[in-house]
């Protein structure tokens, strides 16, 4: 089933960026796009490093340019890789700090083929927020 016209400038933000992607040591080449509330599209790419930690996954890249450029919602996020993979639980927990729990995840294969999921399904109970709590004040010291 083809993706529905809605996605079709997602799809393609994400597919531009998977060109452009990174990973040179894995191979495994990723293209992401979220859509905010607002209906802006910003997308990202994996860019790999030898230091492998210091990797950069394209679903943490799209929410990143998202947010640098004033926006705290996302509504809905693509990714296309080939076999169609879903975000690690590290991707999983930026969307879910800035999305919900009914944020769309569709993800997608190089042939099309395409599953569409709530981000509580793939991330049931995620850590939010709350759990932190506020922050303490900075210790002042003694007198």
């Amino acid at each position: 089933m083809p993706l529905p016209p809605e996605l079709s400038a997602l799809f393609e933000a994400a597919r531009l960026a998977r060109e452009r992607a990174y990973a040179p040591y894995s191979g495994y080449a990723v293209g992401a796009a979220v859509e905010t509330e607002e209906g802006r599209i910003y997308s990202g790419c994996n860019v790999e490093n030898a230091a492998f930690p210091q990797s950069l996954c394209a679903e943490r890249v799209a929410v990143a340019k998202a947010v640098s450029e004033g926006h705290r919602r996302v509504r809905r996020l693509l990714v296309l890789t080939e076999d169609g993979g879903t975000p690690c639980g590290g991707c999983r927990s930026v969307v879910a700090e800035f999305g919900s729990p009914e944020t769309e995840i569709i993800v997608v294969n190089v042939e099309g083929h395409w599953r569409q999921y709530r981000l509580e399904e793939l991330l049931p109970v995620a850590f939010e927020m709350s759990f932190v709590g506020r922050p303490s004040e900075p210790s002042r010291g003694r007198s």
